[in-house]
């Protein structure tokens, strides 16, 4: 994937889960292209895992269900964040 579908994927799924997931997040657009980049690194890489047991680190392409992946992928950084840093959501 270029840069470019990068930054798309990172800005769509850093906004939508910081919509879904309640409290404020604070940050501004790049920390939410960085979230959800993230996100789609941690989604990618735990559906590799279920799918097909091996622990391998990907992330999901720019489609429907890329998008998806890694919106729950960046949910799952933001909780991981809120715990690391002992702040409550």
């Amino acid at each position: 994937m270029n840069i470019l579908a990068w930054i798309i994927l990172g800005l769509l799924a850093g906004a939508i889960a910081k919509a879904i997931v309640p409290g404020y997040q604070g940050g501004n657009w790049l920390a939410t292209m960085f979230l959800g980049i993230v996100g789609a690194f941690i989604g990618g890489t735990l559906h590799v895992f279920i799918k097909t047991g091996a622990l391998q680190l990907t992330a999901p392409g720019l489609s429907i269900i890329g998008v998806v992946i890694a919106v729950l992928g960046a949910i799952v950084a933001i909780y991981l964040y809120g715990a690391i840093s002992g702040r409550k959501l």
